[in-house]
């Protein structure tokens, strides 16, 4: 029988995947030590440093950018140093800042920028309560390192000097990126041994075995670091924009969806090997039986992830493609290198579970996800019903959802930037910290003509000038991120709106512009990601009831996770708004990994039902998909939580919206939803092609 099977197209397939016995310690290891030749060669391409890279193309804050790298000091950022001494509106502090003070603090500023070699700026000022004065420090550009240095040694000067009594912290635009790129350092490596100690343990849990885990493991993290290379390289080539989230996240994703991958194949190889005496032989049937399952996955996920091409945003653009790639490599190394890693070993690698030929199938068992399939055989509608109420439910929560984090919101410690710029509020106009530039081709008299009888505008002056271009800084009341603010920057663009190329910029403005964008992105990509992710199914299934059913589940999933997690978000975990890229990298995650439980399940529910029909066949795949779909989706979910490690707020809010997601996809929908729909509708879930039955 086994013979006859091999010579059929699984067969076929089967043979291509896993080659012959001679050969099969090449396949397995010449990818992997070709996979490190290219990256101790070849290694990773440098992060870029674009300006724009974050902000959407062609908004009015992103044209204030391009016009400012046209000014002759376009490298030049700004620190601001805020020496407190007593509290906000106690003028009677311990060393009140009067004219004596600021002289002293005038002489260590001086001193500090001698030393340092930064150009001159304006001088210190005190504020009106007496307890506080700011020195505004412009600083030479460069790269995030040399930035981050340079105010580390800025910081250091300011505190040894700093007169006693008097305590002092740097922030403004400069100490903002020098304390983001801190976050990043060393954070590689953290978020790499963190994800892979996650699955490890998992896959330990899961296998009950002490050996093989590590072989998956192995495959998927040499995947991984190549991943990272190929697709950094590879940007690099098409003049793309990343960071280093998108590198985290790259990672998450190939540890997560290779490792899904790899679950479901040495699933299929156990139950091959209790009915074949030769492993070669179960390896290539598992191999022929998983790798549609697999492909028709790899294929929706890229396809999805390719949609983020049609992002506004540069940086979003080439996470899209970097995680394409990812796909496709982690895909690639599960299915062609792990099947000939596996059968080297014996079957003693399964220890202490060793599979015998003659061992009851898993789908001959009583065990839970039998149980759960007698439970939805009982109540198909019933349960559609109740879990169709409580996805709307926690769906409900989308309605009071808020986007847009200000600069003090994206750090879950804040560092010292943030603090100063708080502190700086108390005691000065919030926008001294940050203010808007506004970026013109006029001259700028006409632009303080414009502004200075803006509402929330408190002060304006020319900033810079030459090539031009000139800058205007406007200081407004309001801090980044209030209601306020988002007035008063609306009412700047209104006053400048007749002057000949003229711009209104900063973080103000960019955060306005940024969310404006990410709506303008959900509206362009959540319709175009759910036809292709429809048509795909279709393809797949060549069904059309069965794909419409899928997506609308993963749909829901989408809603009902972003609902509770905004709940989670405002309820326990303080944030007041989410990140603005957040729903839209959530939504297309979710629903390309959404959509991969559904295919493992469907996939072997339509090869049960050939023989058994579709409401048993399907009650069968999810007695036998059960127990390895929900490990995948627990590992997945996990691997996204990993993120939260990193203190940026977008990343955690990112993987907790995937996790959550993820664990109502594996343990309500995929679990009980999809087989009720399909006990349910019987035939006609896979109308108007019916499976053949042999019955």
């Amino acid at each position: 029988m086994s013979s006859a099977r091999d010579t059929d197209t699984h067969g076929r397939l089967g043979r291509l995947l896993l080659p012959r016995r001679g050969v099969a310690w090449a396949v397995a290891i010449v990818p992997l030590l070709a996979a490190i030749a290219f990256m101790a060669l070849i290694g990773s391409a440098a992060v870029p440093g674009g300006a724009t890279d974050e902000l959407p193309d062609d908004a009015d804050s992103t044209l204030a950018v391009q016009l400012q790298e046209q000014l002759p000091d376009e490298d030049t950022s700004t620190a601001i140093a805020v020496f407190s001494a007593g509290d906000p509106g106690d003028s009677a502090g311990d060393k009140p800042v009067d004219d004596a003070l600021v002289g002293e603090l005038q002489q260590l500023v001086d001193g500090v920028r001698s030393d340092l070699s930064l150009p001159k700026g304006p001088p210190v000022t005190a504020s009106e309560d007496g307890t506080a004065a700011l020195a505004v420090l412009p600083v030479p550009g460069g790269t995030s390192g040399e930035n981050r240095d340079l105010v580390t040694d800025l910081r250091s000067a300011l505190k040894d000097g700093v007169p006693e009594g008097v305590s002092v912290e740097v922030t403004g635009p400069a100490a903002v990126m020098a304390d983001l790129s801190e976050v990043f350092q060393g954070a590689d490596a953290t978020l790499l041994a963190t994800t892979a100690g996650v699955v490890a343990l998992l896959l330990l849990i899961t296998y009950r075995s002490p050996i093989l885990w590590i072989i998956p493991l192995t495959v998927v993290a040499i995947a991984d670091r190549l991943t990272v290379a190929v697709a950094t390289q590879s940007l690099d080539v098409l003049g793309m924009v990343w960071n280093n989230s998108t590198t985290g996240i790259l990672s998450v994703l190939v540890f997560g969806a290779g490792t899904d991958y790899a679950l479901l194949l040495i699933s299929r190889y156990r139950e091959e090997l209790k009915t074949n005496e030769d492993r070669y032989v179960a390896m290539r049937r598992a191999t022929a039986r998983t790798a549609e399952a697999v492909l028709s996955s790899a294929v929706t996920v890229f396809l999805g992830l390719l949609t983020l091409v049609l992002s506004v945003f540069p940086n979003t653009r080439g996470l899209g493609v970097a995680c394409a790639i990812g796909i496709v490599i982690a895909a690639a190394f599960v299915l062609l290198v792990l099947p000939s890693a596996l059968v080297l070993f014996g079957r003693w690698v399964f220890w202490p579970k060793v599979p015998h030929v003659g061992d009851r199938q898993l789908v001959d068992g009583r065990g839970l996800w039998r149980r759960v399939g007698d439970g939805v055989n009982r109540r198909p509608v019933a349960l559609v019903v109740l879990a169709g109420i409580f996805l709307a439910a926690l769906a409900s929560g989308t309605l009071g959802i808020q986007t847009g984090l200000s600069g003090s919101d994206k750090f879950l410690d804040e560092p010292e930037a943030i603090t100063a710029a708080e502190r700086l509020a108390e005691s000065f106009p919030a926008g001294n910290a940050d203010p808007v530039e506004v970026l013109t081709r006029e001259d700028p008299q006409k632009v303080l003509a414009a502004v200075e009888g803006v509402d929330g505008v408190v002060a304006a002056n020319p900033s810079t000038s030459g090539n031009g271009v000139a800058q205007v800084d406007v200081v407004i009341e309001a801090s980044p991120g209030e209601a306020e603010a988002e007035k008063t920057v609306d009412a700047l663009r209104d006053a400048v709106a007749d002057l000949d190329q003229t711009y209104v910029g900063g973080t103000h403005a960019e955060l306005i512009d940024s969310r404006d964008a990410s709506d303008a992105d959900l509206r362009t990509i959540v319709p175009v990601l759910s036809v292709l992710v429809l048509l795909a199914l279709v393809v797949l299934l060549r069904s059309l009831v069965a794909p419409v059913l899928l997506v609308g589940t993963v749909l829901a999933t989408y809603l009902a996770s972003l609902g509770l997690s905004w709940w989670l978000f405002t309820g326990v975990f303080g944030f007041e708004s989410l990140d603005v890229s957040v729903p839209l990298l959530a939504f297309v995650f979710l629903v390309a990994l959404g959509v991969d439980y559904n295919i493992f399940l469907v996939t072997r529910g339509r090869e049960e039902a050939r023989q058994y029909g579709t409401a048993a066949g399907m009650l069968r795949a999810l007695t036998v998909t059960g127990g390895v779909i929900t490990s995948a989706g627990i590992l997945l979910a996990a691997v996204f939580a990993v993120l939260g490690v990193l203190p940026l707020v977008v990343l955690a809010q990112f993987g907790v919206v995937i996790c959550i997601g993820v664990l109502l996809d594996t343990l309500l929908v995929r679990t009980v939803v999809v087989p009720a729909l399909a006990v349910w509708l019987g035939d006609r879930f896979w109308w108007p092609k019916r499976p053949r039955s042999h019955a």
